[in-house]
């Protein structure tokens, strides 16, 4: 590909996405002397993580008695025990630490009267394991996710972390099972930049646009996921898919849990508050994949509101207007910008949408990221955090406000574990042509497609297929018509159309790059579906409603070879880290 202008560069680290996750990865590494690189197509504050609106959960007690145990007690429950109990513990031991950090960047969280970080309840959080709801998620207003971009952009800036922003990662460059940095293209000027660094720390975020409708960005396409699989790496947990209860109505824009937290509640057509059925304890508090399931049962069952009684309403206009100005304005502004309401007068329509992704690619609570052929081993080079990833503190479903305290505390434990490994300014091997030119082919070869398909039917198609066939109910049935049809909007990918041939800010290329990610994604998800005969978490099956521990308590790892899915299996970490806490056995897990 000697027609492509390449332009090297080296570092000691490459994190490729700028978000919660790959910034805080930067700050720690920036601030330790490594000469260190952040890659990103978006600018870093337009991550999807400003979308994180509740808040970032942490055992501080502020507003009452709280323990980390209690935390990790309820993550671990939240996944379904589908989580590694090693991983959940390091996470809910070190957030209390890593939030008073954030503290001292300078996020402005809301205060207390007595000058203490305000927390708010939220879906699953709970003390006394399990006995009754606990304020734990920290808040800066309804705006965490955004606060906390901006100052670790800042943070990373003051470190001299060197950004290379709306630059596209094409593929990972690997030599002899290591990986040793990515091809890049800029958008700005169309040049392609090979990046060698020593250890790459994928952060790219999740794949919530492989369904049709998704409280995600059209940013998240799971770009870093794509290169995995294309290395011939696998990806785990990915059938495990979590469906936000309150997407708002017709537009999937996310209306925050932190309404729920704040007081606000669900009701049907019947004017029932129809969660305390499902619910008796925790009710409009229930975990994520408790509330949305129960919102599809009441619409499946008549009870939905509108003309085609397909959703539900959220009402809070019993919360005083002054707290609702305090701690949730950007909701108030949403809800009024897409649907024309006035949250203080009337209730906003509101029904389940995808949001977050379990699944990703598999680490340990160090970040390494793993394979697996009979037994777990990592790949040098290669980190992972984030959505991105699966270390698997989220297990089969994710309580809200714990993705922001896994983006920080996981950021930095990668950096720590770089820091360890990499030596400032060691040389970089020589990597071979053959490795650019297997990247750069393919980005020849999408970029001059001349076929009869276009990338937005494709992807469309791609969408619809996971909307109805992959959602928040599953049967065999279903799953087996989906394994069969979202291969042909990837086979359709050999007849593409790419009508703009250019290299400088050409979105019909970044979108056709952006779906070769996708639907690799999208099939390992289906596959991956397809193969768990239970329910657990997020993976809800009619034909098979119990968790079945004794045949399915592992962790599901797909291939995808561009032909064909492989799946295989590993185990769940039940031990814990230490002895500060014990394991906690599997049970049944109702709210």
């Amino acid at each position: 590909m000697s027609s492509y202008k390449i332009i090297d560069h080296e570092y000691d680290v490459l994190v490729v996405g700028a978000g919660g996750a790959g910034l805080r990865a930067a700050v720690g590494l920036s601030e330790s002397g490594l000469n260190t690189a952040c890659i990103s197509k978006v600018f870093p504050t337009r991550s999807h993580t400003s979308a994180a609106q509740g808040g970032i959960s942490a055992a501080l007690g502020n507003a009452g008695e709280d323990d980390w145990r209690w935390h990790m007690y309820d993550t671990v429950k939240g996944s379904d025990w589908l989580g590694d109990q090693d991983s959940i513990e390091y996470l809910c031991k070190e957030a209390p630490k890593a939030v008073i950090e954030l503290e001292h960047y300078g996020v402005p969280f809301s205060r207390t009267e007595d000058g203490k970080i305000y927390q708010r309840a939220f879906g699953g959080m709970t003390k006394d394991y399990g006995n009754s709801p606990v304020q734990r998620t920290c808040a800066a207003a309804d705006r965490t996710g955004h606060a906390i971009l901006h100052t670790l952009y800042g943070q990373a800036l003051k470190h001299n972390t060197k950004f290379f922003i709306e630059y596209f990662a094409l593929d990972l460059l690997m030599k002899d099972g290591e990986c040793k940095g990515v091809i890049a293209w800029n958008l700005n000027d169309g040049t392609i930049h090979r990046f060698r660094s020593h250890i790459t720390i994928i952060a790219t975020g999740g794949y919530g646009k492989v369904y049709y409708s998704a409280t995600a960005a059209h940013t998240c396409t799971g770009d870093g996921n794509g290169m995995v699989l294309r290395a011939g790496l696998p990806l785990q947990d990915m059938e495990f898919v979590q469906f936000h209860p309150t997407g708002l109505y017709g537009i999937g824009c996310l209306i925050s849990e932190a309404v729920r937290g704040e007081g606000g509640y669900l009701m049907n057509s019947s004017g029932e508050r129809f969660m305390e059925k499902y619910a008796p304890n925790a009710k409009d508090l229930a975990s994520r994949d408790v509330v949305s399931r129960s919102i599809a049962i009441e619409i499946n069952e008549g009870r939905g509101i509108g003309e085609q009684k397909d959703h539900v309403h959220l009402h809070i206009s019993h919360i005083d207007k002054k707290i609702i100005e305090a701690r949730l304005p950007g909701i108030s502004e949403s809800v009024e910008t897409f649907v024309g309401r006035d949250v203080t007068k009337e209730p906003i329509p509101v029904v389940p949408t995808v949001h977050y992704n379990m699944g990703g690619i598999p680490t340990n609570y160090k970040a390494e990221v793993l394979t697996s052929n009979g037994k777990d081993k990592t790949i040098p080079g290669l980190m992972a955090i984030g959505e991105a990833a699966c270390v698997s503190v989220h297990g089969a479903n994710r309580l809200g406000s714990n993705s922001l305290i896994d983006l920080v505390v996981f950021g930095k434990s990668a950096a720590q574990r770089a820091i360890e490994l990499v030596k400032p300014n060691t040389p970089h091997e020589e990597i071979s042509s053959f490795e650019t030119e297997k990247c750069l082919d393919r980005f020849d070869r999408l970029r001059n497609g001349n076929g009869t398909n276009k990338t937005s039917e494709l992807r469309l198609a791609m969408q619809k297929t996971m909307q109805s066939k992959c959602a928040v109910f599953r049967n065999e049935k279903t799953l087996k018509e989906g394994v069969d049809e979202i291969k042909k909007p990837y086979e359709g990918m050999t007849s593409i159309s790419v009508k703009d041939k250019s290299l400088v800010f050409n979105t019909d290329l970044m979108e056709t790059l952006e779906f070769d990610n996708l639907i690799r994604q999208a099939i390992t998800t289906m596959e991956s579906a397809y193969s768990r005969k239970e329910s657990r978490g997020a993976h809800a099956r009619e034909d098979f409603p119990k968790r079945d521990d004794e045949k399915f308590m592992k962790h599901t790892l797909s291939w995808h070879n561009g032909k064909e899915v492989k799946i295989d299996y590993r185990p769940v970490t039940l031990s814990t880290m230490s002895n500060d806490v014990q394991t906690f056995p599997p049970k049944e897990r109702v709210y």
